[in-house]
């Protein structure tokens, strides 16, 4: 895949926008790195998701912001959330000696899945089209890393599918982390108790639980 027509900080570095219908559909603010094996299927490509919470056409809140401009980059498998103002300096970093350019918001596995990590859930939780409630009983196992279950689902957004990614909330609307929904809206309502409804994905205790290693 060539670079495109339009170069933008980093470029010399090695850095180009990604190809239209990555994170930001027809707009070249996203970017990725010559070396990393282009874009195509292995990142971002069919199959291959950034966010397992939807949230649709908001993605363009993240990008123009009232603040500035923002963009994603691709660095060491990681896809980094940053100001063009901050990539700019960036640019001015060795490749081998930059080390987190922004906000980490996942990272891709060795089998080419990425992975989101909990980093992200302030920049996304705001925009989430599907989201989960979990009783006060059931927050504290979820932030040891365990699933929700039936017992402890306080509420679900309306026609939430089987599969969709979901926000996790505390019945306090406070962000807890991420998940997929095991059961759809309708499931939910006549599962046992003891039934998984959401996978969980990441949450805020990775903060104490991962603290020397969450980028």
């Amino acid at each position: 895949m060539g670079t495109g027509n339009r170069a933008g900080p980093g470029a010399e570095k090695g850095w180009a926008p990604a190809r239209p219908g990555w994170l930001d559909p027809g707009r070249p603010r996203v970017w990725w790195h010559r070396r990393s094996g282009g874009y195509g299927g292995r990142r971002g490509g069919p199959g291959s998701r950034l966010c397992p919470c939807s949230i649709g056409e908001n993605i363009q809140l993240l990008v123009d912001r009232p603040d500035g401009t923002y963009c994603f980059r691709l660095h060491r498998d990681r896809v980094y959330y940053l100001s063009e103002k901050l990539l700019k300096l960036a640019a001015s970093v060795p490749r081998e000696s930059l080390v987190a350019p922004g906000t980490c918001f996942g990272k891709f596995t060795k089998s080419q899945k990425f992975r989101l990590s909990v980093t992200a859930l302030d920049f996304l939780a705001p925009y989430a089209k599907y989201k989960v409630w979990v009783k006060p009983g059931s927050e504290q196992s979820f932030l040891y890393g365990n699933h929700v279950l039936k017992s402890g689902l306080g509420r679900i957004t309306e026609n939430t599918a089987q599969y969709q990614g979901v926000v996790v909330y505390s019945m306090a609307d406070v962000p807890l982390g991420f998940g997929v929904a095991a059961k759809s809206t309708q499931e939910c309502r006549k599962v046992d108790p003891l039934a998984i409804v959401v996978f969980h994905q990441a949450d805020v205790g990775e903060y104490v639980r991962n603290e020397d290693t969450l980028t």
